[in-house]
């Protein structure tokens, strides 16, 4: 296997607060691995999702699975992809889960305004689409962008948190750390210099989206190409804006202490965007957090063994008060 890192959706970013946002490493897969069968229909997934009208004029998309009744589990995925980010891992989630897969601004079916997409514009959608389902209390999961919208959330919203679940995180980097830049798939040219170069429509199969959305172990295709698609329908404006609001002006570290749920930090040791520096960042910050590492995933656990996350995830849930 090529372990050159490259990297997928929402990897490469120029970056001051870690390696922003999220994606796997584009290394091929061997040719005679196989990629896990996805354990619901894209058609299926479809059809669950609906669209709420917030009252700060944002409509976001979402869908529900599992027991209307049951413990809320809300899901936020990271950036450049959508709610159905969790399609391969869903079904393996204990039955009694109410489980909230949201569309973030800017993604999928919710509203992409030219503004504002910071971290707490993010968090704060989340919580008004808690107050129009009706939720008082959550489990709050998020994956690697999801996962600093999730860490916001929890931070100004305590009361509003059960359990907070971070996949593929970081805490940013070290005071004084020098500032990264990530190359793009282009030599000689970061990431944010790739996209400023895009053109609106974007071609979801262009190489820079088959790059884009890469995985170092085999997935779904038709997964993979629904999830180009979706990302290609995201205005390149919008693109650079997350960058630009949500990421590169964000201070994850000064907030950290807020909070107060029992936490769960999950990783792949293979994992090129968030490595040891940004697990050992965050578990110093989160001296109380549970922490998993699997050995042989990469940023994407929940694709490469859906059925294994889901597992440590409701354990974890249901081992705590």
């Amino acid at each position: 296997m090529n372990d050159t890192p490259c990297w997928r959706a929402g990897a490469p970013i120029l970056l001051t607060v870690a390696a922003l946002a999220l994606g796997s490493p584009a290394v091929a897969a061997p040719a005679a691995a196989s990629a896990p069968a996805l354990p619901m229909t894209l058609e299926d997934f479809e059809r669950a999702k609906h669209t709420a009208h917030l009252p700060n004029g944002i409509t976001l998309g979402y869908a529900e699975f599992g027991d209307p009744h049951g413990r809320p589990v809300v899901l936020i995925h990271g950036y450049t992809d959508n709610s159905r980010d969790w399609l391969p891992m869903i079904p393996y989630l204990a039955k009694g889960e109410r489980v909230i897969a949201l569309d973030i601004r800017g993604h999928g079916a919710s509203s992409k305004p030219e503004c504002c997409y910071t971290l707490i514009d993010f968090a704060y959608d989340v919580k008004l689409l808690l107050d129009e389902l009706h939720v008082a209390r959550a489990d709050i999961v998020g994956h690697s962008l999801g996962s600093m919208i999730a860490q916001a959330f929890a931070e100004y919203w305590p009361a509003r948190t059960k359990h907070l679940v971070l996949v593929s995180s970081t805490a940013g980097p070290p005071p004084g750390a020098p500032r990264k830049e990530l190359q793009g798939s282009k030599p000689g040219l970061t990431f944010r210099e790739e996209v400023s170069a895009l053109k609106d429509p974007l071609d979801p199969e262009s190489p820079f989206m088959r790059w884009w959305y890469a995985s170092p172990t085999p997935v779904n295709e038709e997964f993979l190409r629904r999830q180009r698609e979706d990302a290609a329908r995201i205005p390149v404006a919008v693109w650079l804006a997350v960058m630009d609001q949500g990421l590169a002006t964000s201070n994850l570290r000064a907030t950290l202490p807020r909070i107060q749920a029992p936490t769960l930090l999950i990783w792949g040791a293979k994992d090129f965007i968030f490595g040891a520096q940004d697990r050992d960042g965050l578990t110093g910050l989160l001296p109380s957090a549970r922490v998993i590492v699997y050995p042989d995933y990469g940023h994407n656990p929940f694709w490469e063994d859906p059925a294994r996350v889901a597992k440590d995830i409701d354990a974890f849930l249901a081992a705590q008060p």
